[in-house]
């Protein structure tokens, strides 16, 4: 059995913990695709994935790594949308951070055009993760004003280009004056520094935000509802402050707020596929017009990937982390 080589958790821990081994090259299901991989993004689930905190869903690989870019090696029975020699990015439901992986083919879209492999490896999880939280569960329309939190992320500088794109005034907080301006570049109407400013008065004296998109969580959740306008919607995808806080629940009804959430990972292989059907139709020809796309901060080789995750974990980063995994 042919051998690859890959990046596995040895115990749980810090970022020491992650060690290159070899593992057999996996095989591709019905309805998979097998992909030599090119790029692997690098995002907060794997390392908590890592930390023993978030394991992978039953069936998955126990490898990190939930979003990739590369070539198609191979496909399973059933496949017809794409062939070998393909190049695609995916949303993976594990293994990313090796040579090989398998996903449903489903989960594959194109590499933009123009797009490199490099940045395309940033697309899948932030993209899936805004797209469906902020359009898809929270209805986020023309007009409406949206506060992120976290702007300077992945995630935060997908949701300020998106948002805007589609016509939304976009607030964030972030936490350093750096981070603010890299978000007013992006497309930001204003940027809070929350280490030096109050983002739920700012955004009661804009008339409260109607949308709230927070990975933060713990002391931010009460905070959450005082800045939301009447009739807002809280969505919750990452508790990076803990997932428990002592809140006020008359505002949720007095003022008719709603609080949602998800996480991508656990999602069904359909759900994700419903997910990438409207990307591929309404975002994708955006990217490969040049009208968004995907915030780089630095690029590891594979078999550094505890030096990324102390990058990430570090917090000095603006934008996506990846992996270079073949050439």
């Amino acid at each position: 059995m042919p051998l690859m080589k890959a990046i596995e958790i040895v115990e749980a821990g810090g970022p020491d913990v992650l060690q290159v081994c070899d593992r057999p090259v996996p095989t591709p299901k019905y309805g998979e695709v097998l992909i030599k991989v090119a790029f692997a993004g690098v995002n907060r689930p794997d390392a908590l994935q890592r930390a023993g905190l978030y394991n992978p869903p039953k069936g998955a690989s126990d490898l990190p790594g939930l979003e990739c870019s590369g070539v198609v090696h191979a496909v399973g029975e059933g496949v017809t949308t794409l062939s070998v020699g393909d190049q695609v990015c995916a949303l993976l439901p594990g293994g990313g951070y090796a040579e090989y992986v398998t996903t449903p083919a489903a989960h594959c879209l194109p590499v933009p055009a123009g797009m490199s492999l490099e940045k395309a490896a940033c697309l899948p999880e932030t993209f899936f993760t805004v797209w469906s939280n902020l359009f898809m569960r929270a209805g986020l329309k023309a007009g409406e004003r949206l506060l992120v939190h976290g702007g300077s992320s992945g995630i935060g500088t997908t949701a300020i280009q998106l948002a805007r794109h589609f016509g939304c005034r976009v607030f964030v907080t972030a936490g350093s004056d750096e981070k603010c301006a890299a978000c007013v570049a992006l497309g930001a109407e204003r940027a809070i520094n929350y280490r030096t400013e109050v983002f739920e008065n700012i955004m009661r004296a804009e008339g409260g935000a109607d949308v709230i998109l927070d990975m933060v969580g713990g002391s931010y959740i009460p905070r959450n509802f005082k800045a939301l306008a009447d009739d807002g919607r809280l969505v919750q995808i990452a508790f990076l402050q803990g997932p428990k806080a002592e809140v006020n629940f008359v505002h949720l009804m007095t003022r008719r707020l709603t609080m949602t959430g998800s996480t991508l990972r656990p999602q069904s292989d359909l759900q994700k596929a419903e997910i990438a059907t409207q990307l591929r139709a309404k975002v994708w020809p955006l990217l490969a017009a040049g009208k968004l796309g995907p915030v780089m901060d630095s690029q590891f080789d594979l078999a550094d990937a505890s030096a990324a995750h102390t990058r990430m974990e570090g917090g000095d980063h603006i934008g996506k982390i990846v992996l270079k995994v073949a050439g």
